[in-house]
């Protein structure tokens, strides 16, 4: 397995695997490849190898899809299964059409709070004025939200962009007092009530162990 780069970096698998035999590529999202890595390694798939796109597509959808083309035509003549670790993401539906043109299996679900949450119970929630924050955008709530929402130079947009919001909900992967500490401050920071629901890795950790 790779090791993670930066929460905000690409990840490669160049190189990795020269022959396809007996070999799995995950390509998913920066933003998860903590996690990701996480459950192969709990799972002792040292014959899975990862692949990232860039967390801060997270922000621009639409670039997802046509690279996960890309990443599809490089990879998969180099591996014998290929997964991605992509819900539908905001995409409408076209990281699904792009997986079935190769014929390759995704996760579950429309975006990461879900299948984290569990698509089966988040589909149960009625939560449309709730904010959520996971591990990752936790520990990147500056680089991920503060920054791209101009929130640094003009607060005045908090109220544009958050005023129809009533709840910040931190969807935990671990048990960690310091993220916990940061959720707790991005809650203050956006003016929001705080909840703190712990997620484990939900949906996702089946989804790969199965590989």
């Amino acid at each position: 397995m790779t090791a993670p780069a930066a929460d905000d970096t690409t990840l490669t698998a160049e190189g990795l695997a020269t022959s396809g035999k007996g070999r799995v590529l995950v390509i998913g999202c920066g933003a998860l490849a903590r996690e990701i890595l996480a459950v192969l390694a709990a799972n002792g798939l040292s014959h899975v190898d990862l692949a990232c796109l860039p967390a801060i597509w997270h922000n621009t959808p639409a670039k997802i899809a046509p690279a996960l083309e890309e990443a599809l035509a490089r990879y998969e003549k180099n591996y014998e299964n290929i997964f991605v670790a992509y819900a539908d993401c905001g995409t409408g539906g076209t990281i699904a059409k792009v997986c079935a043109g190769h014929g390759v299996a995704m996760i579950e679900g429309p975006h990461c709070y879900s299948f984290f949450d569990g698509n089966e119970a988040f589909a149960t929630r009625d939560e449309v004025t709730v904010f959520y924050l996971t591990d990752f955008l936790t520990r990147q709530f500056e680089a991920f939200v503060v920054k791209p929402l101009g929130l640094d130079r003009h607060p005045e947009l908090k109220e544009i962009y958050f005023g129809n919001y009533e709840r910040l909900v931190y969807l935990a992967q671990t048990d960690d007092p310091a993220l916990d500490e940061k959720a707790r401050a991005a809650a203050v920071c956006l003016g929001l009530a705080f909840e703190r629901r712990f997620t484990g890795y939900g949906d996702l950790a089946p989804a790969l162990a199965g590989l």
